[in-house]
């Protein structure tokens, strides 16, 4: 990919309304307008996808992890066992692979903590970008009914339509819960 992930959703984000601007003052505005969500559709995809293999990768990492953590505690158990057996070369062999294990476990832990930041970082991308292109969205429609000089007609409800209608909904009801959320703690310091 010749443009980092960041670059171009800060490039995409900022750039939004010189879009629109230029949509407007151009001679084919819906056009460069639709261009213009297109190419925000498509960061929205990229960072979607690229937030899949972050999970996914995460998750591998947490898995790994708990596996080395949950071997490790078998390793100790069959070290008890084997030292009252007076079996020193399987205590000697079980102790090498704990130390392999201990060798392993911080680059694990590393490996879940920056999935983990990375995630965080992606959706507050993809919230950005989400954001952006109800805006430009908005925007876009604006424009339409402001050179139409008349109300805009409701357009046939298309997947992109469904789609914001679907982001406005979910950006409804994170509201209600954060309303709630708020709601709660002034209740709870009330008390």
């Amino acid at each position: 990919m010749p443009e980092s992930l960041r670059v171009r959703v800060g490039r995409i984000v900022a750039g939004s309304a010189h879009a629109i601007v230029d949509a407007l003052e151009s001679a084919l505005p819906d056009t460069l307008g639709h261009q213009a969500l297109r190419e925000l559709d498509e960061a929205i995809d990229e960072v979607r996808a690229e937030l899949g293999k972050t999970i996914a990768a995460r998750h591998l990492a947490a898995k790994r992890l708990a596996e080395q953590s949950s071997r490790h505690d078998e390793l100790s158990a069959q070290v008890e066992l084997a030292l009252s057996q007076d079996r020193e070369d399987l205590v000697r062999a079980a102790l090498e692979h704990q130390l392999d294990i201990e060798a392993q476990i911080p680059v694990l832990e590393t490996a879940v903590g920056d999935a983990a930041a990375r995630e965080a970082e992606l959706e507050g991308y993809l919230a950005a970008l989400q954001a952006t292109r109800r805006e430009m969205s908005e925007d876009l429609q604006n424009a339409a009914a402001v050179r139409a000089s008349a109300p805009a007609k409701p357009a046939q409800p298309d997947r992109g339509a469904k789609l914001s209608e679907l982001d406005k909904l979910a950006r409804r009801h994170r509201v209600e819960e954060r309303l709630a959320a708020l709601r709660a703690a002034r209740a709870a310091e009330a008390d």
